[in-house]
């Protein structure tokens, strides 16, 4: 995977993030029967307020994982990953790579969240050792299932 290369998202990237997102959560329409949060953000504004990086390759957007710092852990808004680069461990570097910037804010712990029906994000989600902490039913939007990692200081 060393054919990638990372960098933070700014203003200019916002078409290139909604557009990774909206592909990469495609599949999931169906399942849920609407589009996921995520397809529907103001990218304009997450870029300015949160971290974004982006993992690229060949001139494309392949990844990106969305940040937001909070003063006791780092949520993780946003995993996306392009249909094309599913399979390439992207979305386990993307976790990777948030703990590392968890841990240069000198946090120590992740936080998540996921539509119930998204099995396949879960089930990545508790392989890197997340936890399941709660359910909670929104509705007309579905389930969501919150999820967290403490993680061990100077790792």
């Amino acid at each position: 995977m060393s054919d990638f290369s990372l960098r933070r998202a700014t203003s200019a990237d916002a078409g290139l993030v909604r557009a990774l997102t909206r592909a990469a959560y495609a599949m999931w329409v169906p399942v849920v029967g609407r589009e996921p949060r995520p397809m529907t953000a103001d990218y304009e504004r997450a870029v300015v307020e949160h971290l974004i990086d982006l993992w690229e390759t060949e001139g494309s957007v392949a990844a990106l994982i969305e940040m937001v710092p909070a003063p006791d852990h780092l949520l993780i808004e946003n995993i996306a990953v392009h249909p094309d680069r599913h399979g390439q461990g992207l979305g386990s570097r993307a976790l990777l790579h948030a703990e590392t910037v968890a841990r240069g804010l000198g946090l120590t712990e992740m936080r998540l969240y996921t539509n119930a029906l998204m099995d396949a994000n879960i089930a990545l989600y508790t392989r890197r050792g997340y936890r399941e902490d709660r359910r909670e039913n929104a509705g007309a939007l579905g389930s969501a299932v919150y999820m967290s990692k403490r993680l061990v200081p100077g790792l």
